[in-house]
């Protein structure tokens, strides 16, 4: 399942800033916010993703950097309450970020494209509040959409990253194959124990 495209991407970015710039575990490994330069580089990466107009980011200062830590931050209870069913808790979180960074709709035309289209991008604290309005405004859509319960937690053993379930059955448990194999062979050895 894709999202509208406008969105596709914001909530994209939204997993990669929780999973790249929140501490806690990753695979069975403990993860820790990066510093410095890796921290620039993990920030400047996860906007990248989010599309054709934004390959091109040219690398975040570090007060940008750490201000999308805290955006991460802000963002990876959407996922914790959404993955638990609460979708009032997680709406009623993307609903303050949306009023906190005073997101607001515009419409927009990429070079090169005939046609113009809505974005959304929060209108305070720079390019963090842009990205924090636009990734709260993409969560939105999809928690007040049948595709609310396609955001989630990590269900292997030692992993709390967030996922997006794009499949086409919305059957998605896992942040990544990794884990996924991780599951599967701890099951596979526990019934060959018995």
């Amino acid at each position: 399942m894709e999202f509208d495209s406008h969105y596709s991407g914001p909530v994209r970015v939204a997993v990669l800033l929780v999973n790249a710039l929140t501490s806690g575990e990753e695979r069975g490994r403990r993860l820790v916010v990066p510093v410095d330069d890796d921290l620039r580089e993990a920030a400047t990466t996860a906007l990248r993703a989010a599309g054709e107009s934004t390959e091109d980011l040219p690398l975040l200062t570090d007060t940008e950097a750490e201000a999308m830590v805290q955006v991460a931050e802000e963002l990876a209870p959407i996922f914790a309450a959404a993955a638990e069913a609460d979708h009032d808790g997680a709406a009623e979180r993307a609903n303050r970020l949306l009023e906190h960074y005073a997101t607001q709709p515009r419409l927009v035309r990429h070079l090169g494209q005939d046609f113009w289209h809505l974005h959304f991008a929060g209108t305070r604290d720079g390019v963090a509040g842009e990205w924090a309005g636009a990734c709260a405004a993409a969560l939105a859509v999809v928690l007040g959409s049948a595709a609310r319960d396609r955001l989630g937690i990590c269900t292997a053993p030692r992993c709390d990253r967030a996922y997006v379930d794009t499949s086409h059955n919305g059957s998605r448990r896992f942040c990544s194959t990794a884990c996924q194999n991780r599951v599967k062979t701890a099951a596979f050895r526990a019934r060959n124990r018995n």
